[in-house]
């Protein structure tokens, strides 16, 4: 009898030992078959050539990547050059296709170059999805830029889903969406604008197409329009954090299906989760990076006014020089990029008179300038790219923004982030030398220094924590890959 229970005993570890062996192999094989399916949905993402667009296209992308997908970055002939630096990771491949323009575009042809990058992109699209589904690897889902909506219905035609992605936060996409459905008109009335989830907005708080309808009609339409079909896609992801927009995220999650997937910046400067992912990977501009470098590390911590207006902004002469005089009477230490084609605009011999307080560059890393301990503010034209760095690396910022979204970007930096302050234009629209001097010194050193301190630390922190694992924008980017893998 005991003989048999010994048996019986052994037969039973036996049983269990062979069932989590073929447990372990199956859910093992169930992995790789998981992971095989992933690499085998193949998605494009196609940005709009500009480089504030390009970069969290690509930053969205390597995230896809990483969760196995096989993603292509669809750019233009006429962006080529900015992506020349660009080498394509072992997970991303670059195609480049014509839209018709292919010598590059300014403000000036804009209107041009949408009436025919309309007709020649999707025809251009069309051959490359064809290219795909003849080498056998072909399109399952396009990510779109929300600037161009209609190509939601260009993939369709190609018999796939698609996903607008909205490089700008949901402060401003969510005055945009109002305005398309009617429930803010031209002109503006009243001096302070309620609208739901959102803070009151002074009429210099909105967005510069709104606020001067007239000035740029074409872009005012192409913001507007991105709300055109918003009812209709499965998905809308956008480049901002849960916690950093929770109410107006909210408010229009009950209007269209959001997903918050930002902040997309290099993961290095994040969760780290990514291999190599140090950098965007492309600039319009060479950057003198070990020049700041090397004249960064001779600064003591927290000590250097960093200031830059972007790819786009062109100040005028009078503005330059009041910015210029501005840093110096601050008497803090100062790195100024300063486009070549905005050089001339500096006062006569200023680089020189000011070396021993200040560099001026062409270009700068800013990502590298941004990290780095003796950079104590960063004076900036507010675009989103550039105020998301400053929030995910914790650095203060004075808000000087110049049109489109980086007014009402400005209005939450100092009034609901709490991360600096903005300043103030005179009668004649010019912030002048004695504005700037105050707002350096109460960021730097004034009375609100030691909060806006604090809420820098906190945002760099809930930043890194929504794109790790298991935060609030690291889940959306899951689901949305899980659901994309299931349908």
């Amino acid at each position: 009898m005991k003989t048999s229970i010994h048996s019986l005993f052994i037969f039973f570890i036996i049983f269990f030992i062979v069932l989590c062996f073929f447990d372990s192999t199956i859910l093992s094989f169930g992995k790789k078959m998981g992971e095989q399916k992933a690499k085998e949905t193949h998605i494009l993402t196609i940005p709009v050539p500009a480089q504030g667009h390009i970069n969290p296209m690509l930053q969205l992308s390597k995230r896809l990547a990483s969760k196995n997908l096989r993603v292509t970055l669809v750019t233009t002939t006429s962006s080529r050059f900015t992506i020349q630096g660009l080498a394509e990771t072992s997970s991303i491949k670059i195609e480049p296709i014509s839209d018709g323009f292919e010598t590059g575009v300014t403000l000036q042809n804009a209107d041009e170059y949408s009436k025919r990058f309309r007709v020649v992109f999707p025809q251009s699209l069309a051959k490359l999805v064809e290219k795909y589904e003849c080498s056998g690897c072909p399109v399952k889902f396009i990510v779109y830029d929300s600037a161009i909506p209609w190509m939601l219905d260009v993939a369709r035609g190609f018999g796939l889903d698609g996903a607008p992605f909205f490089t700008q936060p949901w402060a401003v996409n969510a005055i945009y969406y109002h305005f398309h459905h009617g429930k803010l008109e031209f002109p503006v009335k009243g001096s302070v604008v309620s609208l739901p989830a959102m803070p009151p907005l002074g009429i210099d708080d909105l967005p510069s197409f709104i606020s001067e309808p007239g000035s740029y009609p074409s872009f005012l339409d192409a913001v507007l329009n991105q709300f055109s079909n918003i009812h209709e896609p499965k998905w809308t992801l956008c480049n901002t954090f849960l916690e950093l927009e929770d109410e107006v995220v909210n408010f229009m999650a009950s209007k269209c299906p959001i997903q918050t997937i930002g902040p997309t910046i290099p993961s290095i400067y994040l969760d780290k989760r990514l291999q190599d992912d140090n950098d965007y990977g492309l600039s319009l501009f060479k950057p003198m990076t070990e020049t700041c470098k090397t004249w960064l590390d001779s600064k003591e911590i927290n000590s250097v006014v960093y200031v830059s207006f972007g790819s786009l902004a062109a100040l005028g002469e009078e503005q330059m020089e009041e910015i210029a005089w501005g840093l110096k009477r601050s008497n803090f230490f100062f790195l100024w990029v300063v486009r070549e084609p905005e050089f001339a605009k500096l006062p006569r011999n200023f680089p020189e008179e000011t070396s021993e307080k200040g560099l001026v560059v062409s270009w700068s890393p800013q990502l590298e300038v941004l990290a780095h301990k003796s950079v104590g503010c960063f004076l900036t034209h507010c675009g989103w790219n550039s105020t998301l760095e400053a929030l995910s690396l914790g650095v203060p910022m004075v808000a000087m923004p110049q049109w489109t979204d980086q007014t009402t970007n400005a209005k939450f930096v100092e009034d609901v982030w709490q991360v600096g302050v903005r300043v103030r234009a005179n009668e004649k629209r010019i912030v002048t030398r004695e504005e700037i001097e105050i707002c350096i010194k109460e960021v730097m050193e004034g009375e609100r220094s030691k909060n806006i301190r604090r809420n820098t630390e906190k945002w760099k922190r809930l930043a890194k924590e929504a794109v790790d694992e298991g935060g609030s924008s690291d889940k959306n980017l899951e689901e949305f890959v899980t659901q994309l893998l299931s349908s």
